[in-house]
């Protein structure tokens, strides 16, 4: 009797035949005869029916599950061999888990057959290891390679790991990594394996330079400085090539091909020579970055089309290795320039053609610039557009296409098709994501309210409102705008992130005999009053009414202490945006000689209370608020200023000193976010009057005696503020700063005020240099309060006149809500003056320098800055030199 073999190899997938048949190389193949003694004729396939299935080489994987995946059923009926038999083999091989999988038959009894599936199972992973990485980059690998315990080692795992950790440094310029995964077996698991990856990230390839074919356009140069993100490396090639070609000169053949040679050599040609031979690249990556790269290439077809060249495209580009680095070989094709021919409207009904024009501002002979055309119909940051005149009024459902109608030459006609549709009215305003903020803390902020036409200008002047009350992260402030078309209306959910608002100031130590030196103080800047009784509705404060709670005490041992507590409510009465505040201090200084002796040699205390009312306006436009304000000080001198006449002299050293002030404040604030702003501006115009005390008792200052004169302190004080940011490129922002004050007199032969006069240098910190009674002004790269005047007539220290200007640069290094982190470099001048005819704007102390501000919800603004004084310093014989400065919170000026 013949016997008959059934097997089936995955990695075949087919039927082998009887035994007396050749047995293909590397198959297994076990004999097994039918009950009946009958023969197999596989030239006519037969039916049987499953009478079992057994499963056998499985060590993790579920028998069950294995006979699942296969597709056969005891009791089914399949023909052998067929479909069914090398179907089933498929479906296991595809599972990827598997080494070998092989179906035979174990037994035919009658018309039943017994069937066998032989596994050989991957192996498993315990773990794996790095060879020639940082733990910088085995951090950020393991993210991307998704290797874990227990997982299937497969071809496509191996080869998967390699391509990722390959493209990982390829992103960081190491083009020519090698990567290598080595199994090596785990002895003490059966059939696992741990897996060594070793890596060789070889050099950094940098460009070396970027050629140019078929551009007689712009210069070589024009094009490199549209690729954002692929720069040559650094060359200055300029004397070496200048030495060769006078050494040539000298060759008979040079020279006369030097003096024959009619190729023009103007400015153009000169530029390039120039480009050729020195490159000085300090912004630009110098890597070869092949997704960026990418983009670059996007770029210059997007440049060559701003320019009117429509049809340009590049028609090759190619890298060749050259070094350590590569050369970049672009060949492009300009094509044509275009221009714009005649533009028309159709479909407008609710604008004529004439707004229309105005607004596009594009007329016929401009540069064809399609992207300008876009900017002009959807959104232009620079001015008015054609969809924000239409969605200002409430059409939501406007659209409009421009439709390239005819070629004429170099010119396009231009065609701009409208769907004006219908006027959208607000139904539904939600508000989520404010866990900590009551909603109608956000809902009186809202421009976006329900029954008004739909604006797209009050969608984003809200968006810039919520972004402004410092509980949101102002980064994710969205507007999420879901239209009906069917009932013409609109509804808008406004999407929001908490982040924590409150702020703590701790800081501190121990000064030795002068005693605690540090700050102590907490600010609640969405505190809610009306829950003080209610302490079950705290979270663990009584919060979410967006009121303003701060508590706050500073020392320098027996030095200086001073108390402070304030309270604000920005809608006073909740209907209207009215701002009312009330604010007690008390602060004392003591002055010692260079040691802490008993007693002090003087000190002056002051008590101030203050209570303020503001508006919002809307004239000239909404972004303006004037505040009015009451305050009240008492200034207590006892032997104050003996012994330190130059330095902190007040005009008089007993007695008493009140101040009643009037000051009113007039400020436009159009800032995007508070944080890390990108555009906008701040200005302020404030003034404060006392009452002209002279004019009312008849008798002026000058004639009062010492300890009379300044019992009820009178002047006048104007002080402006200017702050404009303006976004250069991406985040990068340049922020202009100017600051001026000066403080007048009623009476023309008065000193005016001996307090609140002007002394420049440092931070601009108060408290980090313990003077009382002076407006202080930083003006980093010189010592606190270096920079003051003294009036020796009336031996009062401090300037009546200031100014000052900042330029700085901004760039962040993180925007999260937990930390808003930039850096800074920054060039100021300032000075102060104690006679206003000595006034001179231009005479400045000057400083450069270089910081970073780090803001946390919880502490606030934190900052460092390094700046370096140009100038001498009065009473100095060398420049400021070098200056660490330190700042909390958002300085003024």
């Amino acid at each position: 009797m013949k016997k008959i073999v059934i097997v089936f190899a995955a990695s075949l997938l087919c039927v082998v035949q009887s035994v007396d048949a050749q047995i293909r190389p590397g198959l297994r193949s076990t004999p097994a005869t039918s009950g009946s003694g009958l023969q197999l004729d596989y030239s006519n396939p037969k039916e049987y029916e499953i009478g079992g299935i057994e499963v056998t080489g499985s060590e993790y994987l579920d028998k069950n599950a294995i006979i699942s995946i296969s597709g056969l059923t005891v009791g089914s009926t399949i023909k052998v061999p067929g479909d069914a038999t090398s179907g089933a083999i498929k479906k296991l091989w595809n599972q990827g888990i598997l080494g070998d999988v092989s179906l035979f038959v174990s037994k035919i009894e009658g018309n039943q057959i017994f069937l066998t599936i032989e596994l050989k199972e991957r192996p498993r992973l315990t773990k794996f290891t790095f060879e020639g990485l940082n733990k910088t980059q085995k951090s950020d690998i393991e993210d991307d390679i998704k290797l874990i315990k227990g997982r299937v080692v497969t071809d496509a795992v191996i080869k998967n790991t390699e391509l990722t950790i390959k493209k990982y440094f390829q992103g960081k310029g190491y083009l020519n990594a090698d990567v290598k995964v080595v199994q090596q077996k785990d002895t003490l698991l059966s059939n696992s394996v741990m897996l060594k990856i070793v890596v060789d990230k070889k050099y950094k390839v940098k460009v070396n330079d970027i050629k140019f074919t078929g551009n007689d356009v712009f210069l070589d140069s024009k094009l490199k400085s549209k690729m954002k993100n692929t720069g040559e490396r650094l060359r200055f090639t300029l004397i070496e090539d200048l030495i060769g070609r006078s050494l040539r000169v000298f060759q008979p053949k040079e020279v006369k091909e030097f003096v024959t040679s009619t190729k023009p050599f103007g400015w153009r040609e000169f530029r390039s020579y120039l480009h050729d031979n020195v490159k000085i690249n300090v912004f630009k990556t110098k890597k070869f970055l092949q997704p960026k790269y990418e983009e670059d290439k996007k770029s210059l077809i997007t440049y060559f089309n701003a320019q009117g060249y429509r049809d340009a495209e590049i028609v090759a580009d190619s890298t060749v290795k050259s070094g350590k680095g590569l050369d970049v070989y672009i060949t492009v094709d300009p094509g044509q320039k275009y221009y714009f021919g005649d533009i028309t409207w159709s479909g407008n009904y609710v604008y004529d053609n004439e707004t229309l024009d105005k607004v596009l501002a594009i007329k016929r002979g401009d540069v064809y610039d399609m992207e300008l055309v876009k900017k002009k119909l959807t959104f232009n940051p620079q001015g008015a557009d054609i969809s924000s005149l239409y969605m200002d009024n409430g059409y939501l459902f406007f659209d409009i296409k421009p439709v390239e109608v005819k070629i004429n030459g170099d010119s396009i006609d231009v065609e701009m098709r409208l769907s004006e549709g219908s006027q959208a009215t607000l139904d539904k305003i939600y508000v989520t994501g404010n866990d900590r903020t009551n909603d109608h803390v956000i809902i009186r902020e809202l421009r976006t309210l329900p029954g008004q036409k739909f604006s797209r200008n009050d969608v984003i002047r809200t968006q810039r409102e919520l972004a402004q009350l410092g509980y949101f992260n102002p980064e994710t402030v969205t507007p999420n705008v879901l239209p009906n078309i069917a009932k013409e209306t609109a509804d808008i959910e406004w999407q929001v992130e908490e982040r924590p608002s409150d702020q703590i100031e701790l800081s501190g130590g121990w000064g030795g005999p002068i005693g605690f030196v540090g700050t102590l103080g907490v600010t609640f800047n969405n505190f809610s009053l009306r829950k003080i009784p209610y302490p079950k509705t705290w979270s663990p404060l009584p919060v979410g009414d967006g009121q303003k709670l701060s508590v706050r005490f500073q020392a320098n041992g027996k030095r200086f202490q001073t108390y402070s507590v304030s309270f604000s409510e920005p809608w006073l009465g909740g209907r209207k945006p009215n701002s009312f505040g009330l604010s007690y201090s008390y602060s004392i200084q003591r002055q010692y000689l260079y040691t802490t002796s008993e007693p002090p040699l003087g000190t002056l205390g002051v008590q101030g209370i203050t209570a303020s009312l503001g508006r919002r306006v809307t004239w000239p436009d909404d972004y303006f608020t004037v505040s009015n304000s009451l305050s009240y000080l008492k200034y207590d001198l006892n032997n104050y200023g003996a012994g330190f006449t130059s330095t902190q002299s007040l005009g008089f050293t007993d007695g008493v000193a009140n101040s009643l002030t009037f000051n009113t404040t007039i400020a436009r604030n159009s800032v995007d976010q508070p944080m890390y702003p990108r555009s906008g501006s701040n200005i302020s115009l404030t003034a404060s009057f006392t009452p002209p005390y002279s004019a009312i008792r008849g008798q002026g200052i000058s004639d009062l005696p010492p300890n009379e004169k300044y019992k009820w302190v009178e002047y006048h004080k104007w002080m402006f503020d200017s702050w404009y940011y303006l976004k250069l490129v991406g985040n990068l922002v340049l922020v202009n700063r100017v600051h001026f004050g000066v403080i007048g007199s009623y009476d023309k032969d008065s000193p005016g005020t001996p307090f609140e006069r002007f002394s420049l240098g440092g931070s601009g910190l108060a408290g980090q240099n313990f003077i009382l009674a002076t407006d202080i002004i930083g003006l980093r790269g010189y010592a606190d309060n270096s920079l003051r005047t003294y009036d020796q007539v009336n031996n009062i220290t401090g300037g009546v006149i200031y100014n000052k200007f900042v330029f700085e640069l901004r760039y962040p290094v993180s925007l999260s809500p937990t930390a808003t982190i930039y850096l800074l470099t920054f060039a100021e001048g300032g000075n102060n003056w104690n006679v206003l005819k000595d006034y001179n704007p231009y005479n400045l102390y000057k400083s450069v320098g270089a910081g970073v501000r780090v803001f946390m919800p919880a502490f606030g603004l934190l900052g460092v800055d390094y700046g370096y004084g140009f100038d001498t310093i009065p009473g100095q014989t060398s420049r400021s030199g070098g200056q660490f400065h330190f700042s909390i919170g958002q300085q003024i000026r």
